[in-house]
Order: structure tokens, then sequence, then C-alpha cells
């Protein structure tokens, strides 16, 4: 079952004015494990939630008001640790999500409101930034105008965004950022898979951002001049994630290890890794990873190993950071049986 994420008590950032209505929402972060771009042409995916990784949306203004564009405030660590805030254009993603919102709520006309997006997801590196702010937007934008949205329709929203982001959207990263454990997105059937051992999975930076949009228009310009290649990729894709599956849900973290540097090359032999992250992966696995691979959209972005333990997790990512610079996080994944989310 996807889990609505708790809501803390809404705050008044400085930008923003005393005695205006203000709501709040949140999502995090996700690591896609197996099925990134195949999902897009129906192939099963397995995504984890990030959920050390936070993104904060605050809406602040009148809810009658339609008055004036919606404007954007970032909210960065400061020197000393306060948060600085920048405004910001308002991206065209966040546009259309608005219209798409006002038109579900009934408002009219586009919601003028001040937006001030706190978020500890790095951009474009794959884990989920541009879902994550899109679904904290939405869920403060529910609660600022008490419109009770259900997840379906805060899922369609967030498709809204993610589509004009990336051109094409397979919905895991909607779902992932939302869920407080692993998805399996098979056949338009989401469910938490079946997990039979817990591990831990390092996540690294590789520094140099990815593009998920030029990635997904990369593959989908040779998949039209080679038809077959996409068929290829897609019936791969579709027999790692499901060997996968039965290795996760038996607890065999080695053999699962190894459909993720199989994975790893698979999205390698179509241009999707870049040295950095290859290098990373290498890393890893010399580092006593049981297996690594690039994650999200790919050509730059961050690599997930797969660990059995806390201390072997920790190994890694030290590991990691030591020779290469890259930031790290760790995530654990507790064991649990299959159910279905509605």
């Amino acid at each position: 079952m996807l889990q609505q994420i708790p809501q803390r008590p809404p705050t008044y950032p400085t930008s923003m004015a005393q005695g205006q209505r203000v709501a709040t929402g949140e999502a995090h972060g996700k690591a896609i494990l197996l099925g990134e771009h195949a999902a897009i042409y129906g192939a099963p995916a397995l995504a984890l939630p990030l959920q050390e990784l936070r993104c904060r949306v605050t809406v602040c203004g009148s809810p009658a008001s339609t008055a004036g564009a919606s404007r954007l405030y970032l909210a960065t660590p400061g020197p000393q640790g306060a948060a600085e805030e920048t405004a910001r254009a308002v991206p065209e993603e966040f546009l259309l999500l608005l219209s798409a919102f006002a038109e579900r709520a009934g408002l009219g006309a586009p919601p003028a409101v001040d937006i001030r997006l706190d978020s500890r997801v790095p951009p474009s590196s794959g884990l989920g930034s541009s879902a994550a702010s899109a679904r904290a937007l939405v869920r403060a934008l529910d609660a600022f105008f008490a419109t009770g949205l259900d997840e379906q329709t805060i899922f369609d929203l967030v498709q809204v965004s993610e589509r004009s982001a990336h051109g094409m959207a397979s919905g895991i990263d909607a779902l992932a950022t939302g869920s407080e454990r692993p998805i399996l997105l098979a056949g338009g059937r989401l469910r938490t898979p079946s997990v039979g051992s817990g591990f831990y999975l390092v996540v690294a930076d590789s520094g140099s951002g990815g593009s998920t949009r030029k990635a997904v228009g990369m593959l989908r310009d040779a998949f039209a001049r080679n038809p077959k290649g996409r068929t290829r990729f897609v019936h791969r894709s579709t027999a790692l994630t499901e060997a996968a599956l039965e290795d996760l849900a038996a607890g065999r973290l080695p053999a699962l290890g190894r459909h993720l540097t199989d994975c790893h090359a698979m999205l390698a032999a179509l241009g999707l890794t870049t040295d950095r992250t290859n290098a990373l992966v290498h890393m890893a696995l010399d580092a006593g990873a049981l297996g690594a691979k690039m994650t999200g959209g790919g050509l730059g972005g961050c690599v997930v190993a797969l660990t059995t333990t806390a201390a072997q997790a920790a190994s890694v990512s030290t590991t990691l950071a030591g020779r290469t610079g890259a930031r790290t996080w760790i995530a654990a994944v507790a064991k649990e049986a299959e159910h279905d989310c509605p």
C-alpha cells in the first residue's frame, strides 16, 4: 500500500507574508533497482524509496487569488546552516501542474501562490528530484485548498509535471517518491515485492548531472531506427527484472547483485553510462558490493551498490567517497512479504 508521508506543521518562510494561509507537502527521493527506461515501453520496474532525501514544498497565499503569477523560491543551506532563499522562474512543468490542479479542483484559473521548495534530492541525479518536487507541490496544494485528492489523482497530477520534464514518463518515479516501501510496477499492477532478506543499498553521486529527457529522447530515436533493438531491450530488461525478483523473494542476495551488474552492462551498451558512473560501479564491486549499476535516466547521475550488512555498506560508501569525493547515502531495506497496493 502506498503510504502517505506524514505532514509536518506549516512554517512561515521569510519570503512569504505572515497571516496568509500556508500549507505544506512532502515527498522523498527514490532509486530504481531494475527496469529504468524499459518501463516506458511496458517492462516491469522495481524502485526503492530514499526517505533520507526529503523534499518539502510550502505554499502561501490567498485561496481566492488568481491575480498575478505564482512565484517560486528555492531554499538552500546557508553558510551558517540557516536556509537561504533564491527567487526563480516557475518552471514549465510546475505551470502545467498548476493548470491541471486548477481544472481538477474546479478553481476556474490556476492559483497565484508563492511556492517555497526545500529539497534534499539532488537534481539531475536519477533519484527522482522532479517527481519528488511535483508530488510535494501537489500535496501542498491539496492541503492549501482542502481538496481531499485521492492517490490516483495525485499520481495523475505528478505525471503531468513528469511528462513535461522528461518527454515520456513510466510513472515509477511518481509512485516511488510517495511510497514508504519498495514498489514493483508490472503489467499495470502496483505491488510491494517480497523481500526474503534485508539488505543495504549504497547510493553514490557521480557528480555529473544526467538528463533523463536527453536519455529518453536518445533511446526513442534509436528505437525508431531499429525497432528490433527496442524489442530485444525490453525482453532482456524484463528477464533480468523477473529473475531478480525471484532472487529477492528467496533472499539470494549474491544472485540479486549479479542481476544488478548485468543490468548496468545492458544500459552501458545502449550508451546510457559514463566513464564516471562506470568507474563507480567497478570501485563498488572491488570494495565488496554484491552488485552495482547506474540508476535512473543515466548519462551521469548516480549509481547504486548492493550490500548485505550495514558494516559492508559503510565500507563501500567510505571507499567511494574517499577515492572519488562522491556524495553517498545508505538505505536499509527490510525483509517483508509481498502484497498489492490499492
